[in-house]
């Protein structure tokens, strides 16, 4: 049984009926609920499950963009000039902030919400910080869980925004619809991380800090990385832009508008699945960790000398060691 609170009053889901009660005023737009049903569905509390099921006939509506990149390409000011460009157009907006754990208390440490100014005193957007808990991908599983919440609630759009920790964050181009990848000029190496890794998972290239020197040279480093690539899906805009300005921004949404126009024809159940194997994939990983674990260093001492010895292959212990 999960107990929520809702002005002042204790409310408690337990059955389909209260479930798709809440549901019904996240929809009508009071924060409160919205908030309340994120916050079970991300704890995975006994309501998820009613939830989820009395969320179901309101799923696939909303665009889902991700934004990723190395730290110090500006994520945080530029998703905030989005906010502000998608609200102009009348469009209803949901934020991920995927923050750093807090090493005490493994929450979100809340530093994106900071920037994001453009959400205050809004109703038509509603931002919600979720600590990646040391997930190297930068997305916690509770991440698809909340896109379903802002989702059932009637947001258009769904920024999802991830910790920025380079090459290993491409666990975004599992959940999300579109894809940017943020770069800056004067980032160095993360360059090159980006044409090993990111450049992979990009829908749209942006340069952010188009002010600053070197922006024009990024920006054909970019495009001279993105024509090498092989069997591409579709070609990649490259894009630069000024967050603090605004400047490009406009161009940025719009790019983004066309390609969730295109991923219409696909349907909303395509995108909804490959989200659910991400969930599948993660907790299948969880699973396995958690069993080599309880393995013990005995067993896996064992096979770790047979395969040292040549005497087996690492997938074939690994094989072993799951049959056990």
């Amino acid at each position: 049984m999960a107990e929520t609170t809702t002005s002042g009053a204790r409310e408690r889901i337990e059955t389909d009926a209260q479930a798709t009660a809440l549901v019904h005023k996240m929809r009508a737009g009071e924060r409160r609920a919205t908030a309340l049903v994120i916050t079970e569905l991300e704890r995975l509390s006994t309501a998820a499950p009613i939830l989820l099921r009395a969320m179901q006939p309101y799923l696939g509506h909303a665009l889902v963009v991700g934004f990723t990149g190395p730290p110090g390409a500006g994520k945080s000011t530029l998703v905030n000039a989005v906010i502000a460009e998608l609200r102009g157009t009348g469009k209803s907006v949901g934020v991920i902030a995927v923050d750093p754990s807090s090493p005490v208390s493994g929450g979100a440490i809340l530093g994106d919400r900071i920037r994001m100014t453009a959400a205050l005193d809004d109703d038509g957007v509603f931002v919600r910080s979720l600590a990646s808990r040391g997930y190297l991908g930068g997305l916690s599983p509770a991440a698809v869980r909340v896109i379903d919440a802002l989702d059932a609630a009637g947001r258009d759009v769904i920024l999802l925004e991830t910790v920025g920790t380079g090459q290993s964050e491409i666990d975004v181009a599992e959940v999300a619809d579109v894809r940017v990848v943020i770069s800056a000029p004067g980032l160095g190496d993360d360059i090159q991380a980006m044409k090993s890794g990111l450049l992979e998972i990009a829908d749209i290239m942006v340069v952010n800090k188009g002010d600053r020197p070197g922006a024009e040279q990024t920006l054909q480093q970019l495009v001279g990385a993105l024509s090498i690539r092989a069997m591409r899906r579709h070609s990649v805009p490259v894009l630069k832009t000024t967050a603090t300005t605004g400047e490009g921004v406009q161009q940025l949404v719009a790019a983004v508008s066309t390609m969730g126009r295109e991923l219409e024809t696909a349907g909303p159940l395509a995108r909804r699945r490959r989200r659910a194997r991400y969930l599948i994939a993660r907790a299948a990983s969880d699973l396995v960790a958690e069993r080599v674990r309880a393995g013990g260093p005995t067993a896996l001492d064992t096979l770790a000398d047979q395969v040292l010895a040549g005497a087996i292959g690492p997938e074939e212990a690994a094989r072993r060691l799951l049959d056990k």
